[in-house]
């Protein structure tokens, strides 16, 4: 039927064409009832808006459909906030489950986080994880727990918590979740990374640690050639409040991928963070120009650590190509300098935008990088002598435990944080529009994070979410969290099979590396000896 009504009359046009009907029958209404000046004002608004459509060379639909057809990209608009809000289940992640977030939010407000009626989750899909528990549980005194980290070869060691604030920068964050942030870790006494965006004024005002991270654009410490600046680096690094320094080689979201924040969006204050010019377009290579070997990475971290007169220096990166981490292990046997510290961040992992497809198909996930970076470091006989911290998805002791089990020392989380700070997962943090005031530069949109309120947030959920794990490793009966290992974590694999998570993993044994013969190990191993200290 409507087939052949379009056969007469074209039917998409409906909505066009009564507007103008309309409005010619509202001007002869106000010229003779006295109809109010409205009506005529809103139909000849339409009746411009379907002219304009039919004109327009941009889009089809709004050729075919004039005016009707604004109702389908105002529906796409928000098709984001209904399914959220109104069709996601408690456990669809995308990224982050409602449960999840549900979660951070009762932690980071000091309310209950108990839930009754069982799980929601299917404990008999695949891919279903938990964690054994004890008939003999264990007693734990506190659970404020950490790990020291540079007491190897610094002067100046750091004791760090196990949950720390993953690396977001001012120009990413606003100005006031920077400081919320900064003000939560000083109270919890965890670490603030900085991201690459290096230490701006926010970072400052409320004196929490800091773990300042150098990029490929050295802001912060970068001469005016755009390359590293050792003068620079020391008015930053000698300040009390940076207790490491972390050299980014890669990070999850966009791995190997550059970046650069336009000079519009360059103000003020960023222009000091970075020590760039303001309006200037403030540009990331994608690597660095202070070394092009595992060997010359080896030596800059050494200089690090020289000039910061002997705080802990180390290296995150998300795992790419395992033959160029195997260089940086063989560079560190071959130069005798030795990062304190390993950050992997998983690709599961990033708070900024990123193209599509660095974010779903580029960089190697948390579980498979973490445990590749710990075996071998075990392989050569290091891991005692380098602390490894784990990033990527997240926000809970459990998520914690298994990252501790798979071999991090510890954990940071920036999409927790980013919740804690009242973060909605609108997914506008590219576009300035964000509706908490946490990714924004916006000064009035700003205004609705208030810093000593969101502050107390932070510094709840990073102490509640401890206070679980040490929940957690009670019931199993640890006694401290490098007790927790791949056996205590079960996962699904079938409908009829679970295995333990050390069955799912490769292990290496201490010095299996050093064997001549490496045939026994994992295949991704059988690339070690083809690996250079000389070249990534």
């Amino acid at each position: 039927m409507l087939d052949k009504l379009n056969q007469i009359y074209p039917v998409r046009y409906t909505a066009f064409i009564a507007s103008v009907v309309l409005l010619i029958f509202t001007l002869l209404g106000a010229g003779v009832t006295g109809l109010s000046a409205w009506w005529p004002l809103l139909f000849l608004i339409l009746s411009g808006i379907g002219w304009y459509d039919l004109q327009q060379t941009r889009h089809a639909i709004l050729r075919n459909y004039p005016v009707i057809g604004h109702l389908r990209f105002m529906l796409e608009t928000i098709r984001p906030e209904i399914r959220q809000y109104f069709l996601e289940s408690e456990t669809d992640a995308s990224p982050f489950s409602r449960a999840q977030r549900t979660l951070v939010y009762a932690r980071a407000k000091g309310e209950s986080d108990k839930r009754p009626f069982g799980t929601q989750l299917d404990v008999r899909s695949i891919g279903y994880e938990w964690i054994n528990h004890s008939i003999a549980p264990s007693k734990l005194e506190h659970h404020d727990f950490r790990v020291m980290v540079g007491e190897a070869d610094c002067t100046q060691p750091y004791s760090m918590s196990l949950f720390n604030v993953s690396a977001m920068s001012f120009g990413a964050l606003s100005a006031n979740a920077i400081m919320a942030l900064n003000l939560g870790a000083k109270l919890g006494g965890f670490a603030h990374d900085t991201g690459e965006g290096s230490i701006s004024r926010h970072h400052r005002t409320h004196g929490g640690d800091l773990i300042w991270e150098i990029g490929s654009g050295y802001f912060g410490c970068r001469g005016a050639d755009g390359h590293f600046s050792a003068e620079r680096f020391v008015e930053n690094v000698r300040s009390p409040q940076v207790k490491m320094v972390e050299i980014k080689l890669s990070q999850g979201a966009k791995p190997g991928h550059g970046g650069v924040l336009p000079g519009p969006k360059v103000t003020e204050e960023i222009a000091e963070a970075r020590g760039v010019n303001v309006g200037e377009d403030c540009v990331s290579p994608a690597s660095h120009s202070s070394f092009s070997t595992p060997l010359e990475l080896m030596q800059f971290v050494q200089q690090l650590r020289t000039l910061s007169e002997g705080k802990p220096v180390g290296i995150k990166l998300c795992i790419g190509h395992p033959w160029e981490w195997f260089g940086i292990v063989k560079a560190i046997r071959e130069s005798g300098i030795a990062p304190d510290f390993i950050v992997v961040d998983g690709a599961e992992g990033g708070t900024g935008a990123a193209p599509l497809e660095f974010s779903d198909h580029m960089g190697m996930p948390l579980q498979e990088g973490l445990r590749l970076v710990h075996n071998t470091l075990v392989g050569v006989g290091l891991r005692d002598k380098i602390r490894i911290g784990a990033s990527g998805k997240i926000v809970s002791a459990f998520d914690m435990a298994r990252a501790l089990a798979l071999g991090a020392d510890w954990c940071n989380s920036a999409r927790g944080f980013m919740f804690a700070l009242g973060c909605i997962q609108a997914q506008t943090c590219h576009t300035g529009n964000c509706p908490t005031g946490v990714t924004t530069q916006d000064p009035q949109r700003q205004m609705a994070l208030v810093v000593p309120s969101k502050a107390e947030r932070v510094h709840q959920f990073h102490a509640h979410t401890l206070e679980a794990l040490q929940e957690l490793m009670q019931a199993s009966g640890l006694h401290k969290p490098s007790d927790i290992t791949p056996r205590h974590i079960m996962r699904r694999v079938s409908e009829r099979q679970t295995l333990h998570l050390s069955e799912l993993v490769d292990t290496v044994a201490t010095g299996a590396l050093l064997q001549a013969d490496l045939s026994a190990l994992p295949p991704v191993y059988q690339d070690w000896p083809q690996a250079s200290a000389a070249r990534f």
